[in-house]
């Protein structure tokens, strides 16, 4: 069944929210090294901005994860984001994200009533969405809203991708995310997603969310695309800032909405004040040939890392090597 655009692109949604994560997705491009000013100064900024939510991190587990080669917002413990936030008496609310098989979510997420964050959102692939499922019923009971991403769409057939979103349709998600994981996508294939997970939504009364990467320069556009079918959760950095191609720009997300709600100025005050001076310091993310190539050939972009981090430059014979290696 087909959807209908949601009216004007422009008019009044109260059901949107926005969610920025530049510390969890951009914390990829720095292994979380985030500086405690940085932190501080983006959560005014997006209190300032009107931003429905700011994700801190990953509630990674320090069994698999040594703390000791990553920042501590790969962790997120409680006295790390209340060191920054104390009680946060604002209306935004917090979130963290929990990978299915790289969390101790049992032990690591507290019961809400200890703890300041808002929403857990799970990350899984279609083939452990069991296990997501029993992370989302572990955090609802703890009290806690809920948000499932399935990752890596794009490698998943039809029929794996409309049984897994029945079963997480029936889940204690209270949003589901379509999830454009290597920048594969463009506008209508978004569209026709947004209508599969819209139309499976509306029979449990779910929102649906989209997070989109920018291999193509097409971030904005699809999360706009989505936005147009009914999507309402939205996400994007501070500067697209994410890995390898990054993400939807804040900047363009805020300003397209144009919802006096929210307020773009902070947000550019913020890049003016840190954004420029990380990539003074060597910190690389963004749209390059590398991650085009890897975008259309629908293919993980860590080849595309090492390729930059190398220092390479023959784009042709990088494109040869990805579809060698697709054969």
């Amino acid at each position: 069944m087909s959807r209908q655009r949601q009216g004007s692109l422009v008019s009044y949604r109260p059901d949107i929210k926005v969610l920025d994560c530049t510390m969890r997705d951009g914390g990829l491009v720095n292994n979380f090294a985030f500086t405690d000013e940085f932190v501080k100064d983006l959560y005014l900024a997006n209190i300032k901005a009107g931003v429905d939510y700011m994700e801190f991190g990953y509630k990674a587990s320090s069994e698999i994860f040594d703390p000791q080669k990553f920042g501590k917002w790969k962790f997120c413990k409680e006295k790390d984001i209340r060191d920054i936030v104390g009680d946060n008496k604002t209306d935004m609310k917090l979130s963290v994200m929990a990978d299915v098989g790289r969390t101790d979510y049992k032990k690591d997420i507290l019961n809400k009533k200890d703890s300041v964050i808002d929403l857990i959102r799970v990350a899984t692939y279609i083939n452990t969405i069991p296990a997501a499922i029993e992370m989302l019923e572990d955090a609802k009971k703890k009290g806690y809203e809920t948000t499932v991403n399935i990752m890596a769409v794009s490698k998943v057939n039809d029929e794996e991708l409309d049984a897994g979103l029945e079963l997480l349709a029936q889940s204690s998600a209270d949003v589901i995310y379509l999830v454009d994981s290597f920048g594969a996508f463009y506008p209508e294939q978004i569209e026709r997603l947004s209508d599969k997970y819209l139309n499976v939504a509306a029979k449990y009364n779910k929102k649906i969310g989209i997070h989109a990467h920018n291999n193509q320069q097409l971030a904005f556009a699809n999360t706009i695309e989505a936005l147009s079918r009914g999507v309402s959760y939205l996400d994007a950095t501070v500067s697209g800032m994410g890995r390898g191609a990054g993400n939807c720009y804040m900047e363009l997300l805020l300003s397209f909405l144009r919802n006096p709600k929210y307020n773009k100025i902070a947000i550019m005050n913020f890049v003016e004040k840190h954004i420029l001076k990380l990539k003074e310091e060597g910190a690389v993310w963004g749209f390059d040939l590398p991650y085009l190539l890897t975008g259309i050939l629908n293919s993980h972009p860590s080849s595309a890392i090492q390729f930059e981090k190398e220092k390479r430059t023959d784009y042709a014979m990088f494109y040869q090597e990805l579809i060698d290696n697709t054969l």
